[in-house]
């Protein structure tokens, strides 16, 4: 085993060890004298793997890895967790599948190689297969209940017009319907390989004791098969204003919902011909996570607090929303700011027009030294609470490392108070576009 290479992104003080074992699988470990241990297990198979067609295959598999394997009946990991008071659960995203579990630290020895059994020698039971895809389907269905999941797909459909990231990680009911067995043990054994798995322990063990139970665990791979893979084309660049209008019987509120484009942490590595959502304006000397923490500062700053311009405006002084709010989501390939209004199906257009509007001030008559204080603070404090147990720091360090590298977790408060108010209005004016934008529109029939 051995350390790898230092971060390209952070200079900060790493409280945990990243090791390398001999199969190739990355561990990291941070001892926290708590009493409890947390394990997460992240695997680079999201659905940004999956070829068209087998589209929702990584988050069906999800559900498929507690079916259990020839030593784990179906059912029985959940029980013998929870028999040893410990909790567990998972999930999938475009980059990424996580399987995690809390344990008391004595039992970290009985259930870390049932976990490892499972992400290893997933079965697949065909009659197991049959039963969760109707659970996924019914997943897929409530979808269609729920008017901001419906124009949120929307939206990325409209962004990413070839990429992954514009299908739904649940998949269709056409294409699931189309999968077997089979091909999803060959995803499992393409994809759920040592060198693709970060293994990440926070809590209550020392280091070589979690390196022995790692090993042991997770020693047993199968050999890997070849599988479907994602065929990527070049995106079309958002160089215009995208708009789509949905119509849904008994909407009780219209829905406003507008998207920007920009950089994933893989980027600026990329050429301008790449088949990246973000293709304009490359800079491979920009830094994508310090524009990727600004522009969660400029989301504070418009829409994710009572004295956010466009929540003080829009809902308090002009009444005109009945909510509005905005985020920045940072991923490999491509970031995506987002802005969501809920309101009368008569103030849509003015709405629109004056949160474009309100973007373009930000160019000519930038964020206040008040305004960027509040969101640092905001921000800083966010971090602070969701840094405080074993398991919300194994989430952190294997998200980071998964995306990026894991000691840029800790770098989080430095790069948030290193924003000025210059570089707000920079990436304001780079970024946030009145004039190149998707947006959704939704009213009722």
């Amino acid at each position: 085993m051995n350390l790898p290479r230092s971060s390209q992104f952070s200079t900060d003080p790493f409280p945990a060890n990243i090791l390398t074992l001999e199969n190739g699988l990355t561990l990291i470990h941070q001892h926290v004298p708590s009493g409890v241990v947390a394990v997460d297990v992240w695997v680079k198979a999201g659905a940004i793997v999956e070829p068209d067609e087998w589209s929702g295959m990584a988050h069906f598999l999800e559900h498929m890895i507690f079916k259990g394997t020839d030593r784990q009946p179906p059912g029985s990991f959940d029980r013998a967790i929870e028999n040893r008071g410990g909790m567990t659960n998972a999930a999938t995203s475009y980059d990424y599948a996580h399987y995690f579990v809390t344990t008391a630290a004595q039992h970290l020895s009985d259930t870390l190689p049932r976990l490892g059994d499972l992400l290893v020698n997933a079965a697949i039971p065909d009659d197991e297969f049959d039963r969760e895809r109707d659970v996924v389907l019914e997943e897929i269905r409530q979808t269609y209940d729920n008017p901001d999941c419906i124009a949120f797909e929307a939206l990325m459909e409209s962004v990413y017009q070839r990429h992954p990231y514009g299908r739904s990680i649940l998949g269709t009911e056409e294409k699931l319907m189309e999968r077997s067995p089979i091909e999803m043990r060959q995803f499992h054994r393409s994809h759920y390989q040592p060198d693709n798995m970060t293994v990440v322990i926070v809590g209550d063990v020392l280091q070589d004791e979690a390196i022995r139970q790692v090993d042991r665990a997770f020693h047993s791979f199968q050999t890997p098969l070849t599988c479907a893979q994602s065929r990527l084309e070049a995106e079309p660049p958002l160089t215009t204003i995208r708009r789509q209008e949905l119509r849904l019987p008994r909407l009780e509120q219209a829905r406003l919902m507008m998207a920007w484009l920009t950089p994933g942490v893989n980027a600026p590595a990329r050429q301008p011909d790449s088949v990246l959502p973000w293709r304009p304006e490359i800079d491979e000397h920009r830094d994508p996570l310090q524009d990727a923490y600004g522009l969660e500062v400029l989301s504070v700053v418009l829409a994710e607090s009572r004295s956010s311009r466009l929540v003080q405006e829009l809902r308090e002084d002009r009444q005109l929303v009945q909510g509005v709010s905005s985020g920045f989501t940072l991923q490999r390939e491509s970031g995506i700011f987002t802005i969501t209004a809920w309101l009368e199906p008569e103030q849509l257009e003015r709405v629109e027009a004056l949160i474009c509007d309100r973007l373009s001030e930000m160019i000519t008559a930038p964020v206040t030294a008040g305004e960027l204080a509040r969101a640092k603070r905001l921000l800083c404090n966010d971090y602070a609470f969701s840094t405080e147990t074993p398991s919300q720091l194994a989430g952190l360090y294997g998200y980071y490392h998964t995306i990026a590298q894991a000691d840029v977790a800790v770098s989080y408060p430095r790069r948030i108070q290193a924003i000025t108010l210059e570089d707000l209005q920079e990436l304001a004016s780079r970024y946030l576009s009145p004039y190149r934008y998707a947006a959704i529109v939704m009213k009722s029939l």
